[in-house]
């Protein structure tokens, strides 16, 4: 394996999963962003895109409240710095990547 594909390997896993970088993209322009809406953007089912919110908020990388709007429930999910952190590592990765295999 070439020096310029070794970085591949270090990238952050959680992150890399295609749905969970949809998601942490998406928290990453807001502040935050209820369940429905991050549904609608991701295209994701309910059970899908709650399993990658687990596996998010495990790492604490997301923070996940869950309220009410009047009556109905309501659950609101933000990017924590932890997270934000690890999203910005792992973009410059995958830039470098690409730097220097182009």
């Amino acid at each position: 394996m070439s020096n310029d594909l070794r970085g591949l390997a270090d990238l952050d896993r959680l992150i890399h999963e295609p749905a969970r970088l949809l998601i942490v993209t998406i928290l990453s322009t807001v502040a935050s962003a209820d369940f429905l809406f991050l549904q609608r953007e991701a295209g994701l089912t309910k059970g899908n895109l709650s399993a990658h919110l687990s596996k998010l908020e495990e790492a604490g990388y997301v923070k996940i409240e869950k309220t009410f709007k009047g009556k109905l429930p309501l659950t609101v999910c933000k990017l924590t710095a932890k997270g934000q952190k690890a999203y910005t590592v792992y973009r410059q990765q995958m830039q470098s990547f690409m730097d220097k295999t182009s």
